[in-house]
């Protein structure tokens, strides 16, 4: 364990939602959810004003939508917030050498290889992560982060989740444990639901109660890595460095859909259109991989993966296709997918920066009539959205500027005209082909971000 509290994480709060906020001035205050759209979607963020009526990330828009009926229901706009991220993470990587981003909106920082040696004391770092709080919000032009700084990564993060949103937390070495062990099991990393459960049952409550359990009887619990775990972080022992560049584990696409699908014709279309997605951001960034990973989720939220190792990696969209419709094949004749299909993803893991030529001999390249996926995974929007003008969209009138697409349907577009840096602007309809109005393209950025893990 690190003798000062060095180890910082940073997570902006309600990072998507507060984006949409931020740029759109008539919903500032008002509840905003981000997320899929359609019936199958999922919600990625929802604002402070909408988790007051229970939205979360993660819970179905359907039933977020009957929870807080009023709120904006917006589709996420990866550029604005990739824009947003990277003028954090610039500001962190000029602190420190040491920043392990975890996701757009969450970094750890290693404060004691800070460029500029800092006072370590917990007065001196606490000094500084209000003075960097604040240029988060002068970078983003308005957004707020919520900072934690411990011993550990595991104390930091615990740190960070203690005063949000807007908040700052430091831990003092020595006092972890008194900190862990009134808390619920659930606030240590990798226990979720079915954790929880298993350990509730065995009548392991608090980190207190985690705590008193020897190592063994964790392992029968939860299983040798698991157990062994969770039984180190109830301890408060945490060794794990901050790492500045993560690798990619695999490249992957998936996509839910509004209805079921059965047709095992449109089920082999749409594998092969994500093979062929995998394999242009394969190639794109030099990569190549070994195993061919099928995921299907079905009608009653089962998720299955099916998976297949070649001897050596490739980045061949024809043979990633090939080994992902043998396994969409297997799946479909063993009887599992007869109700019904709700998602399905291709990716490819085993990452090398060589290729070898296509095992099979075809061509790789990659078809003309592709739609495009949204490349986080994380957030669930259905292929259709991804076409015409859908929730939060930005866009360009000839005449009027920049806008946002308030609504559409029925061969009508609503856009509503502001922007961050205006006053909440007039609302107007105009037909869906109206040759005036037009999406509003983002300006290309100088480097593109590595491909997801």
């Amino acid at each position: 364990m690190r003798p000062h509290a060095s180890v910082l994480h940073l997570d902006l709060d309600a990072f998507y939602a507060s984006v949409e906020q931020r740029d759109k001035p008539s919903l500032r205050g008002k509840p905003v959810v981000v997320g899929g759209t359609g019936g199958r979607g999922v919600v990625a963020t929802a604002s402070y004003e909408a988790r007051r009526y229970g939205v979360r990330s993660a819970m179905s828009t359907r039933e977020a939508r009957s929870r807080c009926p009023h709120a904006a229901f917006l589709s996420p706009r990866f550029e604005a917030y990739r824009e947003a991220s990277d003028h954090v993470m610039g500001l962190l990587r000029s602190i420190s050498p040491l920043v392990e981003p975890l996701s757009l909106d969450e970094a750890f920082v290693d404060l004691a290889a800070a460029t500029s040696p800092l006072d370590l004391s917990v007065d001196g770092v606490t000094a500084f992560a209000a003075d960097l709080r604040a240029r988060v919000t002068e970078v983003t032009e308005g957004l707020t982060a919520s900072v934690g700084i411990g011993t550990s990564k595991f104390i930091a993060k615990v740190a960070s989740d203690l005063d949000k949103p807007d908040g700052l937390v430091v831990i003092s070495p020595g006092t972890e444990l008194d900190l862990l062990r009134p808390m619920d099991v659930r606030v240590i990393p990798g226990v979720g639901p079915q954790s929880a459960e298993r350990l509730r049952r065995a009548g392991i409550h608090t980190v207190a109660e985690l705590e008193s359990v020897g190592q063994e009887e964790l392992v029968r619990i939860l299983g040798k890595a698991h157990g062994s775990g969770l039984f180190h972080l109830a301890r408060a022992e945490d060794d794990r460095p901050v790492v500045a560049e993560r690798e990619a584990k695999s490249v992957s696409v998936e996509a839910t859909y509004d209805s079921d699908l059965t047709d095992r014709t449109l089920m082999e279309s749409l594998v092969l259109r994500q093979s062929r997605e995998v394999g242009e951001r394969l190639r794109k960034h030099g990569l190549s991989g070994r195993t061919v990973t099928l995921k299907v989720r079905l009608h009653d939220f089962t998720t299955i993966n099916r998976s297949a190792t070649l001897p050596a990696p490739t980045d061949a969209a024809a043979t990633i296709g090939r080994l992902a419709r043998t396994l969409l094949t297997e799946l479909m004749e063993s009887g599992q997918t007869s109700g019904g299909v709700r998602l399905l993803g291709v990716g490819v893991s085993g990452l090398a920066d060589w290729i070898q030529e296509d095992l099979f001999g075809e061509s790789s390249e990659p078809g003309t009539d592709d739609e495009p996926v949204a490349e986080e995974p994380v957030v669930d929007v259905p292929l259709r959205r991804r076409e015409g003008f859908w929730p939060g969209m930005d866009v360009v009138h000839a005449e009027r500027g920049r806008g946002w697409v308030w609504g559409s349907g029925r061969g009508v577009v609503t856009v509503r005209f502001e922007t961050a840096g205006t006053a909440p602007g007039p609302v107007r309809s105009y037909a869906i082909d109206d040759p005036h109005l037009s999406r509003y393209e983002w300006p290309r950025r100088e480097t593109e971000p590595a491909p997801p893990a």
